[in-house]
């Protein structure tokens, strides 16, 4: 009997073992789907708000893509009068158009993305907590920015780097420093009308490379105006996907 009692005592403790080991087991199982599953929750809601930023980026950056859009209309609108004012000029005439052109050619308004929220996500790793296909978008977003941020450092650049070389052997410096009434404060001829004549030479070959270079410019800035156009519109749709995804305003 007492052998007996012994060894059920044994089972009994071996099965009381058991049972503490398992639900030890299982509450550290728990502790750690219930920190899973808050990690995974923390992650997600970090995810939105990087998207909700971007929202933000975008919002600005299609602003300011209408406001450039708009001024390198008005631009054109100038440049496009090149040929009534080489005309002018040829018979030794002044146009007042000469004043707009050169106003309108004096320099570049590059576009550049608000890259406050896609510096965020590549510093910190940020992409891993985006869906994948809003991975993909902003990817390809910034893509497009990159390129067209290189386009206007070379092509569009260079336009006017050499429009702006030329420009100092036609125009007459007196003169034309007469124009500014407050140049600190505007960088821009503010007098509207020319009183003496800014040509520095007649020399026609001269003329003729700075009027090519400033039709040069023109067709520039026409296409610098379409990619503006083209970059608006992919701004435009992904401001419509993530509005219409996670119900921003």
């Amino acid at each position: 009997m007492e052998v007996h009692h012994h060894s059920h005592t044994s089972r009994k403790k071996w099965a009381h073992y058991f049972w503490e080991f398992l639900m030890l087991f299982l509450a550290v199982f728990c502790g750690f789907l219930a920190e899973y599953q808050l990690e995974h929750k923390i992650e997600k809601e970090r995810g939105k708000q990087y998207i909700e930023s971007f929202y933000e980026d975008l919002k600005k950056d299609t602003a300011r893509l209408t406001y450039l859009v708009g001024l390198e209309t008005a631009k054109i609108a100038s440049l496009n009068k090149l040929h009534s004012c080489y005309d002018s000029i040829s018979k030794n005439e002044q146009p007042a158009s000469f004043l707009e052109i050169i106003k309108n050619s004096l320099s570049n308004t590059p576009f550049l993305m608000d890259g406050r929220t896609l510096r965020q996500l590549t510093n910190a790793g940020g992409f891993r907590l985006l869906q994948k296909e809003d991975a993909d978008s902003i990817i390809s977003y910034e893509k497009y920015g990159n390129n067209f941020e290189d386009y206007q450092a070379t092509l569009y650049q260079q336009a006017q780097d050499n429009l702006r070389n030329t420009f100092n052997e036609v125009i007459d410096f007196v003169p034309y420093t007469k124009l500014y009434s407050d140049v600190a404060n505007n960088p821009l001829p503010d007098a509207i009308d020319l009183k003496a004549p800014l040509l520095l030479t007649s020399d026609k070959r001269i003329l003729n490379k700075y009027f090519n270079q400033l039709f040069q410019y023109l067709r520039a800035t026409v296409q610098h105006r379409n990619r503006l156009r083209l970059f608006k519109e992919h701004a435009e749709r992904l401001l419509g996907y993530f509005s219409t995804k996670y119900h921003f305003n």
